[in-house]
């Protein structure tokens, strides 16, 4: 949540936060980045300075979409409920990220425990998208291999192949603004697991890192949950 980052800022530079007027005309806090930047000169890298980074198109999108707020609001059915009134559960039926987006004010910091149960982009007929491949063409409009005129603006020895990229992109795409707006509920000591299956667990895992932190992750744990050949797959649940 942008609100919140800004405040973490805050609390450790106060110096470099300042005041706007938002779109309304109203103060706002900001951070002033060559303030920022200034604190941390001998920390911050040079423009095209080479880095470790784990990027796919559009991941910045992805990240904005996670601080974007919802117009979404949760209505109650209380005629498809059971007591109502009284139970102490809740079921909650919706685009999960906006359902997040809702949840996210009561519950921020106080969830200890998080199961997440997500597409593993097998391409299997579900009732959700578990099939996030993009044909070549859509995949080379968004990933920047060519410009407009067609010409190929980086080397193809420098890069991963085309296949790899189509069958990731969106599903990155999918879950990452997920998991941002998720780890905004884990309270200090709170807890994640995620069940995966081979085809993203290896992206699944630098995605957590990057959102939760290398250190904060426990273990992997592999289940074999099919006995025939055809369907020896492994499920994977990481903490």
């Amino acid at each position: 949540m942008v609100g919140g980052n800004v405040q973490k800022i805050a609390a450790l530079f106060p110096q470099c936060v300042t005041e706007r007027l938002d779109k309304e005309g109203k103060p706002e806090l900001a951070i002033d980045f060559d303030k920022l930047r200034a604190e941390l000169s001998n920390e911050v890298l040079d423009e095209g300075e080479e880095r470790y980074q784990f990027t796919w198109p559009d991941k910045r999108a992805a990240s904005r979409l996670a601080n974007t707020p919802t117009t979404q609001t949760l209505r109650p059915c209380r005629e498809e409920s059971v007591d109502f009134d009284t139970t102490q559960n809740l079921y909650i039926e919706g685009d999960n990220l906006d359902v997040l987006k809702v949840l996210r004010e009561t519950y921020l910091g106080k969830v200890k425990m998080i199961y997440i149960d997500p597409p593993y982009n097998t391409g299997n007929d579900f009732v959700y998208n578990d099939d996030f491949a993009q044909d070549k063409g859509d995949f080379e409009a968004q990933s920047g291999l060519f410009d407009d005129e067609g010409n190929q603006t980086i080397d193809p020895m420098q890069r991963n192949t085309e296949s790899n990229g189509r069958f990731h992109t969106d599903w990155l795409n999918m879950i990452y603004p997920r998991l941002k707006v998720a780890r905004d509920f884990l309270s200090e000591d709170g807890a994640i697991f995620i069940s995966i299956g081979d085809d993203e667990e290896a992206n699944l895992i630098k995605i957590c890192d990057e959102i939760f932190g290398e250190q904060n992750f426990i273990a992997s744990i592999c289940h074999k949950h099919r006995a025939s050949v055809s369907n020896d797959r492994l499920s994977l649940i990481h903490i």
